[in-house]
């Protein structure tokens, strides 16, 4: 058959992800990558910790969702030919959720039987599954739960081609992402082009994040004798395939939840295979620029498997092999200005011999990496990125719409190909105030609409305060949030004073309350914050995060009292439910703690953070206060599976 693109509707179930919180990302969420030091020999060459980011600003935190499932319709753009059929979700960050070997009759990737969100990414919300394509920041990509741009062209063949992309924030950078297949072939193409248009260097990030079964008997295949990982909070280098007498290649050994980052030769092919105990599975292969690949694995503890089962119903567990443009996640990489970095990948079956697999970790790497040097398809990929460079330039149909923040940012000569639109009414006033320097004044109770003042865009409203804005409550506020972006905490507390001053609103307060949780004064922190609650008391996305403020503040007895004024709805919010459990821990009311904790079937958190072990800690104090004899944390709580 001659290669086809469709766009079909696909029934999942999948749990509602809810609003995006109400205020903006300033203390941030806990990234394992952001809090290591590094023990490595002076050719590795990592950027250490270069362009970690506290927080997710100027995005919001997807904080809303619930865990309760429902059959819903979500939109698929499916690529097929005779051998292949590929189905991406064009409204979850363009993820590749399904691809089908069509000979053999499976599906060569982890397609999680449902989407349910966890919190794991840089905003929160993140679900299992697929391959996820992240871009400019550690901790997932901003539009993992977002649409993306969709559009059709065609490659020299004729052949139909997908195109996605968007505009990302932080880093004020363009990634656009072309699919095709080709008639008679057995891979899926991926042509990757990240552009930053600007005149600086940026710090840049890209790690395809590919989901697995995790076989029983299953090996890992990569072309590294080296690999880095971390353990006790230190990064450092361990040969392969034995680490601590466990063949890693072998993920079914791996004890606890770790990375592998593979360290493949210059001169090497550049892929991955996951396969199972036949020797079939999944081969990922790119051109040079995406230099590294990655084995992450939950590990085969109780831990690990209660988060595979918190992130599932019944597609069963799962491991991730991943490549990127970096090293490692433990820092980004240096963009030089007015650039675009291309490369290809490609996705298929592979099947390696049973004697090759009965063989040693290397024979099987040695295998491999001949049988793809013997074909010439490595070369092949470097020479179709070059060919079809003009089609990635080319203008393409549109058919479905994103954000409209690359139309407000301005494309440039390198992305001037791209459509971006500006729908959204609120981006419509912003971009008023771009042309004006007059911004508009909404009610003060009224959730902000938009956040895009930030340390690149910062003058544009501090040099028209005085007259156009000065009495403008709302300028004010976010001038204080661009001064934050930009680190400038004094001059940002004095904005958001002057915000306050001109009208009470729970904005300038939250934004107040977190300069004093950066600053250590809980007290302060927990004064603004309450004020801000009582001004939203029915808003639970104000509430969570106000309770997480009085958390951080140590201002237990105020979090009780509050928590005591809500009424039923909102004290049944399982995070801010676990807030008050721990304030009455704090303040020595442990039996009362822990009835609530085990309530019904025990408090089960929704948006329990990967690396938090926060509710296990407290059943074991609870527990430990209580009770003579010790008790092992319960299997529903165990979530620190590193």
């Amino acid at each position: 058959m001659n290669p086809e693109l469709r766009f079909e509707k696909k029934m999942v179930r999948a749990a509602d992800l809810g609003p995006q919180s109400c205020v903006p990302d300033l203390l941030g969420e806990l990234i394992l990558q952001n809090h290591l030091t590094f023990r490595l020999d002076e050719d590795d060459e990592i950027y250490e910790g270069y362009g970690r980011r506290g927080n997710a600003y100027p995005y919001r935190q997807h904080n809303g969702y619930i865990r309760e499932l429902c059959e819903k319709q979500v939109q698929t753009a499916v690529l097929e030919n005779q051998y292949l059929r590929a189905v991406f979700l064009t409204e979850y960050g363009g993820r590749l959720w399904e691809l089908w070997d069509r000979e053999s009759g499976r599906n060569l990737l982890y397609t999680n039987d449902v989407i349910r969100f966890s919190n794991l990414a840089v905003r929160n919300a993140w679900f299992s599954g697929g391959v996820e394509w992240n871009i400019g920041i550690i901790g997932h990509n901003p539009f993992t739960t977002q649409p993306l741009y969709v559009s059709k062209t065609q490659d020299h063949l004729g052949n139909p081609v997908l195109r996605m992309y968007e505009y990302e924030r932080i880093r004020g950078t363009t990634y656009q992402m072309d699919f095709w297949l080709e008639e008679g072939s057995r891979r899926l193409n991926c042509r990757m082009r990240i552009v930053n248009e600007s005149a600086e260097v940026i710090p840049m990030y890209w790690w395809s994040n590919i989901a697995v079964p995790e076989y029983n008997g299953g090996r890992v295949i990569v072309p590294a004798q080296n690999a880095f990982t971390y353990g006790e909070g230190m990064v450092y280098k361990v040969g392969l395939p034995e680490v601590n007498g466990i063949d890693v290649s072998n993920y079914k050994q791996i004890p606890k939840s770790v990375d592998y980052f593979f360290d493949i030769p210059e001169e090497s092919p550049k892929y991955i295979a996951n396969v199972d105990e036949t020797g079939y599975g999944l081969l990922q292969m790119s051109t040079k620029r995406l230099r590294s690949r990655k084995l992450f694995s939950w590990g085969n503890q109780d831990a690990s498997d209660r988060w595979q089962e918190f992130l599932t119903e019944g597609a069963g567990r799962y491991v991730e092999i991943q490549a990127g443009l970096g090293k490692t996640q433990y820092g980004c990489i240096p963009m030089a200005p007015h650039t675009a970095w291309e490369w290809m990948e490609q996705y298929g079956p592979v099947q390696i011999p049973g004697e090759v697999l009965r063989g040693t970790y290397a024979e099987r790497s040695a295998f491999l990496t001949e049988r793809i040097i013997r074909e010439g398809s490595w070369e092949a990929m470097e020479e179709t990125l070059k060919r079809t460079k003009g089609m990635a330039r080319r203008k393409a149909q549109l058919v479905f719409s994103g954000s409209g923040y690359g139309a407000l940012a301005g494309m440039g000569p390198r992305t001037e190909h791209l459509e971006f639109l500006i729908k959204e009414e609120s981006l419509k006033k912003w971009q008023e105030f771009f042309k004006t320097s007059v911004l508009h004044c909404p009610p003060p109770l009224e959730e902000p609409d938009e956040f895009l003042i930030n340390e690149k865009n910062l003058k544009a409203l501090s040099e028209n305060m005085e007259g156009r804005n000065g009495d403008n409550w709302y300028a004010h506020y976010h001038l204080g949030l661009g001064y934050y972006a930009a680190g400038e905490y004094g001059r940002a507390k004095e904005e958001l004073k002057k915000s306050l001053e001109l009208e009470e609103n729970p904005w300038a307060l939250h934004g107040l309350s977190c300069i004093e949780i950066l600053a250590g004064n809980g007290k302060g922190a927990a004064r603004r914050i309450e004020k801000g609650m009582e001004l939203k008391r029915r808003d639970k996305a104000y509430l969570k995060e106000g309770f997480k403020i009085l958390s951080l503040s140590g201002e237990y007895e105020a979090l009780c009292r509050f928590y005591d004024s809500l009424d039923d709805e909102m004290k049944r919010v399982s995070r801010i439910k676990f807030y008050y459990i721990s304030a009455l821990h704090k303040n020595g009311k442990d039996k009362e703690a822990f009835e609530l904790l085990e309530e019904g079937e025990g408090l089960e958190m929704e948006d329990i953070r990967e690396g938090e072990d926060s509710i296990a800690l407290l059943w074991s104090e609870l527990q430990q206060s209580l009770f003579e004899e010790p008790e092992p944390v319960p299997h529903r709580y165990r979530f620190k599976a590193y």
